[in-house]
């Protein structure tokens, strides 16, 4: 069965950090690019970070450049986001994804597995 548990959301005050962990299990993880997404409420489902089977390709999108960094640790079979200069603007489910295509991660938004999400709620 595939799996993916994120865990690390939580209640931070802007400008704090977070470490989100996407923990992957049920498939060839080597095999798999994997994403993050997040969700706030009344808003449209957002990509913000994808990394490549290698680590070779990452992908961020426009409103976390330069606060967000993906990676992944093959061995663990996890990805993590971490996320500095937290700003409330970032309140959102984060949810990790998982496809052998790293583009249908980033330009599509159709991977084939999906995590439950964990919250992220940042105060002002």
């Amino acid at each position: 069965e595939v799996q993916l548990v994120e865990s690390g959301g939580g209640l931070v005050q802007a400008g704090g950090s977070l470490r989100l962990s996407c923990a992957a299990s049920g498939f060839t993880f080597d095999d798999y690019a994997i994403g993050w997404f997040r969700q706030a409420p009344g808003k449209e489902r957002e990509g913000v970070s994808c990394i490549s089977t290698s680590s070779g390709n990452v992908y961020y999108g426009d409103s976390v450049k330069g606060r967000f960094t993906i990676s992944r640790d093959n061995a663990k079979t996890t990805v993590y986001l971490h996320i500095d200069k937290l700003e409330p603007e970032d309140t959102a489910v984060y949810y990790c994804a998982a496809d052998t295509s790293f583009h249908k991660i980033v330009e599509v938004h159709v991977p084939d597995y999906w995590g439950q999400g964990t919250q992220v709620t940042v105060s002002s």
